[in-house]
């Protein structure tokens, strides 16, 4: 089955990268549908090592201020909510559950190049089902690198296994404050067929 149309633009042709977004909450339940959609996207061996921060409060946003780059700082600070896609370094310890077809655990176990490799490829694969769910149920993104992943780490994942990646702000895009669709690839400069 193909999408429709309009379902392509949504997440795709008429989507747009925002930095200013409209005074409109975010609810949990809204970002609990995003997470459970963008969770069914393929992973290696079912691995699914993304874990997510929502950053909404006054509080959190506090403490995610300081380790932004000085230009994602504002945008970040308004939009209603700013989601830390990050990785878990033990996502083989889930894998007897999420992969029960064979002992996927031990080909991770004492391997650290092989884990964080994992770890990150496929928290970054679900980093962008995540993007693409979030437009798909009508919110807006704004994807960014652009901080301190360090700072980030010991502010919000100090003692745990988690490591950040990127930084998504969700909302309602405000109408005309993204910039014009910006150039693409053609398939010729891009892609080979052999």
């Amino acid at each position: 089955m193909t999408l429709n149309q309009q379902a392509l633009d949504t997440i795709f042709n008429n989507a747009h990268t925002f930095t200013q977004f409209e005074d409109k909450a975010v609810s949990d339940a809204l970002l609990q549908q995003v997470y459970d959609l963008a969770k069914m996207g393929p992973t290696s061996a079912n691995c699914l090592p993304m874990r997510v921060v929502f950053v909404k409060s006054d509080e959190a946003k506090a403490k995610l201020k300081p380790t932004l780059m000085e230009g994602n700082v504002d945008k970040t600070m308004a939009a209603p909510v700013c989601a830390i896609i990050a990785q878990d370094m033990e996502f083989y310890e889930h894998l007897p559950t999420l992969f029960p077809q064979t002992d996927a655990r031990s080909w991770f176990v004492g391997k650290p190049d092989y884990i964080n490799s994992t770890a990150f490829r496929n928290a970054s694969l679900q980093g962008a089902y995540f993007i693409i769910a979030a437009r798909a149920l009508g919110l807006d993104c704004g994807p960014m690198s652009g901080f301190d992943n360090a700072k980030l780490d010991d502010a919000f994942f100090a003692g745990t296994n988690w490591k950040s990646n990127f930084l998504v702000n969700l909302g309602y895009g405000k109408a005309g404050s993204h910039y014009p669709r910006n150039p693409r690839l053609s398939f010729e400069e891009a892609c080979r067929v052999e």
